[in-house]
C-alpha cells in the first residue's frame, strides 16, 4: 500500500513519526484542536438533520386541509434559528480550530528549522565536501523540507482530520438511518482511494524528479551569482543563460507531465463521486416509493446531504493528497539530515589546562570524500613555540595538513598527536578554542565590523575590539567610515575583510596560530604592516604558516616541502635551499617573479 515504500524512502509512517516528535511539546494545542474538530464535525451534520425533519414537517403541513400560518411561521422560525445558531457556533469553533492549528504549524516550523540547522552544524567537514551537499542543494533541502513538514501539520490537523471525522460521523448516521444506503456510500470510498493510490504511484517518480531538478536550478543560480565577475569578464552571459534555461526546461517538462496525470485522475475521481451521489438518490427514492419502514421524502435530502459530507474528503482528497505527496518527496531530504548520525563530528574528552602545540604526524594518509588522494604517508614534527612553514605548489597538500590538525577531517591511516596525545582524544571544541586560523578567504558575516571581529571572542569588550583593529592596522580605516565600527562588514573591500579576519585572530589570542596565505589579499604596505603585527603575536606560540611569499617563509624555524601529497624536503629554510632541490627551484622562481634583481638594483641606485 501507499503507506509503505522501499527502505530509506519516505513513508507516511515515517513522516508522522517525525511530525509527532516536534508536535509533542505542544500537546495541549493538539488536544484543543482535536476537541474543536470533533465539535465542528458534529455541527456539519446539523443541516442534514434539520433538512430531514423540515421536509417531513412541511409535508405534513401541506397535507392539512387548511394551512395553519401560525404553525408554518413557528416551523420556519425554528429552522432559521437552528441553522443560523449553528452557523454562528460553527464560525467561532472553526476560527479557533484553524487558529490553534496554524499556531501549532508555525511553532513546529520554527523548531524544525532551528533543529535542522543546529544538527547540520554538528556534521564534520567531510559531509559538506561530499557530492550532493553543495550549498545551494543543502539550502533547498532544508527550506523545502521544513516548509513541507510544517505543511504536513496543516494537512493532518487542519485538512484531513476534520474532513474524515465529519465523513465518519456522516457515514454512521447513514447506516443508522438505513443500512442499504449506508452500504452503497461505503462501497464508493475504497474505489476512490484505490484510484488515488494508483495516481500516487504513477506520479511519485515525476515528483522526485521535479524536486531534484529544483535543487539543481537553485545550485546553478547560486553558482552564477558567485561567479558573476568571471562570467562577465569572459562575456559568457548567454552561455550561462542557456545552461540555466536547459535545466529549467527539464523541470518544466516534468511539471507539465505531472500536472497532466494529476488532472486526468482528478476527473476520474470526480466521475466516481457523481456515480455515488446518483446511486444514493436512486436507492433512497426507491425505498420511499415502496414505503420502506422509516423512509420518508425527507430522508432523500437527508441521505444526499450526508453522502455529501462523506464525499467531502473525496472532493478535496486529490488536493490534500497532492500536498501530502509533495511533503513525502520534499521532506525526505530534511528528514535524512535530521536523522543522520554517521556524519556527526566526534569529540574526545581530553582538555588540559595548557596547550604547548607540539604536533606529530606519523605516516598519515588521507583521501577526500570525492576520492581524491591528498596525502601519502606524511610524517612531520611541528615544534612548540616555533614557526613551521608548509611549502609547495597549489594542490601539494598543505591546506589538507592544516585541515587535519584542526580536526576538520580525520586521516585514513597513521596517527596525529598533539602534546603526546592522539588528536582524536582531544575535545574538539576546546582544541579549536586554542587554535587561531587565518585563511586566504575568510568568511565575513552579515553584521557590523565589531560583531565580525568579536566572532573571535564573543566575550570581548569594545576596547578589546579596538586593540585588535589597531593590531590589524584597520582602526584608522574603520574610523574614517560614517558609522565606524557599526558599519556593515560586507561593505568593506577584500583587503579590509582580510584584516577583519586577522583582527579576529588577535582578539582570540590562541596558543596555536595557523596562517594560510594570510596576506594574499593585501597590498605591499598593508602586508608589511600585518607582518609586523603577526611577528609580535608569534612570540612564544606554535605557528604554522602556508605562504608563497618567500619573505614570510625565510622567517620560519623549520619548513616542510610537499609535492603531490608527500613530504620531499625538510629542514631550516637555509639548509633546504642549500640542498639545491625543489625548494630552491620554488624560491628562485618566486624571486624571479618578483623581479628581485631589478628591485635590488633600484634600491642601490
Amino acid at each position: 500500500m501507499w503507506l509503505m515504500s522501499k527502505k530509506g524512502k519516505m513513508t507516511i509512517g515515517r513522516l508522522l513519526a517525525c511530525i509527532m516528535r516536534y508536535v509533542r511539546p505542544y500537546r495541549w494545542l493538539v488536544f484543543v484542536t482535536l476537541v474543536l474538530t470533533l465539535v465542528n464535525s458534529l455541527l456539519a451534520q446539523v443541516n442534514a438533520i434539520v433538512l430531514d425533519r423540515s421536509v417531513d414537517a412541511i409535508n405534513v403541513l401541506d397535507q392539512q386541509p387548511t394551512l395553519s400560518w401560525g404553525s408554518a411561521m413557528s416551523l420556519l422560525l425554528t429552522i432559521s434559528s437552528v441553522l443560523l445558531g449553528k452557523e454562528v457556533l460553527a464560525t467561532i469553533v472553526n476560527f479557533f480550530r484553524r487558529y490553534y492549528g496554524e499556531r501549532m504549524r508555525i511553532l513546529v516550523s520554527r523548531d524544525l528549522s532551528v533543529g535542522a540547522v543546529e544538527h547540520v552544524l554538528t556534521f564534520r567537514m567531510a559531509f559538506f565536501t561530499t557530492g550532493g551537499n553543495e550549498p545551494g542543494r543543502l539550502q533547498a533541502r532544508i527550506d523545502k523540507g521544513v516548509l513541507s513538514l510544517s505543511r504536513s501539520v496543516n494537512i493532518f490537523f487542519i485538512d484531513i482530520l476534520p474532513l474524515f471525522t465529519s465523513a465518519i460521523i456522516a457515514l454512521v448516521l447513514m447506516f443508522l438511518a438505513n443500512v442499504y444506503v449506508g452500504f452503497v456510500a461505503l462501497c464508493i470510498v475504497p474505489i476512490y482511494f484505490y484510484v488515488t493510490y494508483i495516481q500516487a504511484e504513477r506520479m511519485r517518480a515525476g515528483r522526485r524528479g521535479i524536486y531534484e531538478g529544483q535543487q539543481t536550478v537553485s545550485q546553478n543560480i547560486l553558482n552564477t551569482i558567485e561567479n558573476i565577475t568571471v562570467i562577465k569578464s569572459f562575456n559568457r552571459e548567454q552561455i550561462e543563460g542557456e545552461r540555466q534555461a536547459h535545466v529549467q526546461d527539464v523541470v518544466t517538462d516534468l511539471q507539465l507531465s505531472t500536472r497532466k496525470q494529476s488532472y486526468f485522475f482528478t476527473g476520474l475521481k470526480g466521475f466516481l463521486e457523481q456515480i455515488g451521489t446518483v446511486l444514493v438518490i436512486i436507492l433512497t427514492a426507491y425505498l420511499v416509493l415502496v414505503d420502506y419502514p422509516g423512509m420518508t421524502i425527507g430522508k432523500i435530502m437527508y441521505h444526499v446531504m450526508l453522502f455529501s459530507n462523506v464525499s467531502a474528503p473525496i472532493r478535496q482528497l486529490h488536493r490534500i493528497y497532492d500536498d501530502l505527496n509533495d511533503a513525502l518527496v520534499y521532506s525526505e531530504g530534511v528528514l535524512d539530515l535530521l536523522e543522520k548520525e554517521d556524519d556527526v563530528e566526534t569529540s574526545g574528552e581530553y582538555h588540559p589546562a595548557q596547550v604547548k602545540g607540539h604536533f606529530e604526524l606519523q605516516h598519515v594518509s588521507f583521501s577526500y570524500p570525492n576520492g581524491v588522494k591528498a596525502l601519502h604517508d606524511v610524517s612531520m614534527c611541528i615544534e612548540p613555540g616555533k614557526i613551521t612553514a608548509l611549502v609547495g605548489v597549489s594542490g601539494a597538500g598543505k591546506s589538507t595538513v592544516v585541515n587535519l590538525l584542526d580536526k576538520f577531517y580525520q586521516g585514513d591511516t597513521g596517527t596525529i598527536r598533539l602534546d603526546g596525545k592522539p588528536l582524536e582524544q582531544w575535545n574538539t571544541q576546546w582544541l579549536r578554542d586554542h587554535i587561531g586560523l587565518v585563511m586566504q578567504r575568510n568568511h565575513i558575516f552579515d553584521g557590523s565590523i565589531e560583531e565580525n571581529i568579536k566572532y573571535g571572542n564573543p566575550e570581548a569588550t569594545h576596547e578589546d575590539v579596538v586593540v585588535a583593529a589597531r593590531q590589524a592596522f584597520l582602526y584608522d580605516q574603520i574610523m574614517s567610515l560614517p558609522k565606524g565600527f557599526e558599519t556593515n562588514a560586507l561593505r568593506l573591500s577584500g583587503g579590509q575583510q582580510q584584516r577583519v579576519a586577522i583582527a579576529r585572530m588577535f582578539i582570540k589570542n590562541p596558543s596555536i596560530i595557523i596562517l594560510d596565505e594570510p596576506t594574499a589579499s593585501l597590498d605591499a604596505i598593508a602586508a608589511e604592516q600585518i607582518k609586523s603585527s603577526l611577528d609580535a603575536i608569534k612570540q612564544g606560540r606554535t605557528v604554522i604558516i602556508i605562504s608563497h611569499n618567500i619573505g614570510q617563509i625565510v622567517d620560519a624555524d623549520y619548513l616542510y616541502l610537499l609535492e603531490q601529497g608527500r613530504v620531499i624536503e625538510s629542514g631550516t629554510p637555509t639548509e633546504v635551499y642549500r640542498q639545491g632541490g625543489r625548494y630552491k627551484d620554488l624560491f628562485d622562481a618566486s624571486a624571479r617573479s618578483m623581479n628581485a634583481n631589478r628591485i635590488a638594483d633600484v634600491m642601490e641606485e
